[in-house]
């Protein structure tokens, strides 16, 4: 039986768990999942959402039964949801980000603080964090949780962590190069910004910073091929990708190992690994109806996640909304699901547009791949009951027609690409805001 990744001796540990043949995973799955259940069902939460449920279940098939869990639901129970423990029980409040209507309390105890901090360990593998770094935080420290637990998942690796809340962006940069940070911890977005900034300022970052790892989150930026080139290039370090959810847990990491076997296989592409020693991942394919199907391998489908170690607030069967492509069976050292390509978009920001699908990851991938550095806004209009994308870019008018015929000849449709003035665009040092939504306003005929 696997170990729980937060107890002692912890790297051995999840190394183990990392390379667990899946027999022995899902038998780890099982029991961890029963044990909460039959924790759950006694309070209200859950107790409302399950009925009589006989237990224990005999395989992770059995998971099927249970109700999908949305974002919606736990919306319309803000003062209780699944936190249903007394008030006193619970030691840490944040709030998710917000992004997507009000933002959501969630509740952790002290126990369910504690397996954060063990599951962020695995992201802090990967990134080869040890105690002789130096952590810049480029994050606001509000009630967002954010990078709140990867501050306290460092401290605990007895990394040292630099604060840098309520900064300017240059004021970051050189308290980075005075206090000689090795790592900093922010989204793709603000450590693309930052870049941006030191180049401004004259400023050499792969030469005059110490900074030689990035670990990103919050947006799918990460897992981009040519969003991963810019940032690691414009800071001559290394790039780890990492996801999670304030409603689920820090659930996933991005691998660094090249194909297990000494074949001479081409190393496989980026993507994540959910940390399935603490989570239950299932690909989803889900209808408007809420009716799923497990996906193939490979298949564009919904992450949907259950967390097997927040006993305070645990989202069993939580769907994502994240859109990715699973995949069991592959070469990787780490045994863990893998998310070929990692977090391609959200389920709720991909559009239909003449028949293509289109996220706004993949539009990304293709600015970046021609114009690296530029601030860009997407904007989706309906004109003439049909929605038309448009882009406005920072850059010259040469490069945003290049832009707009790479557009076209990619998604195989027309893009508008227009260009603003340099630095007339919003900056986000937490999650971007480049997708704008504006099919519900009334459009004239052009």
């Amino acid at each position: 039986m696997l170990i729980e990744s937060q107890t002692a001796s912890g790297w051995q540990q999840r190394n183990t768990a990392r390379r667990a043949a899946r027999a022995e995973l899902a038998s780890h799955q099982l029991q961890r999942l029963n044990g909460l259940l039959a924790e759950v069902i006694q309070r209200p939460f859950y107790g409302e959402r399950f009925g009589p449920l006989r237990l224990p279940l005999r395989s992770l098939d059995e998971v099927s039964r249970l109700p999908l869990l949305s974002k919606n639901e736990l919306e319309s129970r803000q003062t209780s949801g699944m936190f249903d423990l007394p008030r006193d029980a619970y030691v840490r409040y944040h709030q998710t980000s917000g992004t997507r209507g009000w933002p959501l309390p969630v509740l952790d105890t002290a126990a369910d603080w504690q397996w954060w901090l063990g599951c962020w360990q695995y992201v802090l593998d990967a990134a080869e964090v040890t105690p002789h770094d130096v952590a810049m935080m480029a994050f606001s420290f509000g009630p967002f949780i954010g990078f709140w637990t990867a501050h306290d998942a460092l401290v605990s690796r007895g990394v040292m962590v630099v604060p840098g809340g309520g900064m300017s962006s240059e004021a970051r940069l050189k308290l980075m190069v005075s206090a000689g940070c090795t790592l900093l911890c922010c989204t793709p977005t603000y450590a693309m910004h930052l870049a941006n900034v030191a180049e401004a300022l004259g400023m050499d970052l792969a030469r005059e910073s110490s900074v030689r790892r990035l670990i990103v989150a919050g947006e799918p930026g990460g897992s981009v091929a040519s969003v991963r080139q810019r940032i690691e290039t414009a800071w001559g370090a290394r790039l780890v990708d990492h996801a999670g959810a304030s409603e689920i847990g820090a659930w996933g990491f991005s691998g660094t190992d090249a194909v297990a076997s000494d074949n001479e296989s081409p190393p496989p592409g980026q993507g994540l690994h959910v940390i399935e020693s603490e989570f239950i991942a299932e690909c989803l394919m889900i209808d408007d109806g809420g009716a799923a199907r497990v996906a193939g391998e490979g298949e564009l489908a919904e992450l949907v996640l259950t967390s097997l170690g927040r006993r305070g607030g645990p989202a069993i069967r939580y769907r994502t909304g994240d859109m990715v492509r699973g995949v069991r069976e592959h070469d990787r050292d780490c045994r863990f699901i893998w998310l070929d390509g990692g977090v391609l978009g959200r389920a709720d920001d991909m559009l239909v547009i003449r028949g293509v699908n289109v996220f706004p990851s993949s539009v990304e991938a293709i600015v970046r791949e021609l114009i690296p550095a530029a601030e860009y806004r997407l904007t989706v209009r309906r004109r003439h009951e049909m929605d038309q994308l448009e882009i406005e870019i920072e850059a010259a008018d040469p490069l945003a027609q290049s832009l707009g015929e790479l557009l076209r000849d990619r998604l195989s449709m027309r893009v508008l690409v227009t260009t603003v003035t340099p630095g007339s665009l919003p900056r986000f040092e937490a999650k971007s805001r480049r997708w704008v939504d504006l099919r519900n306003e009334e459009m004239g005929d052009e």
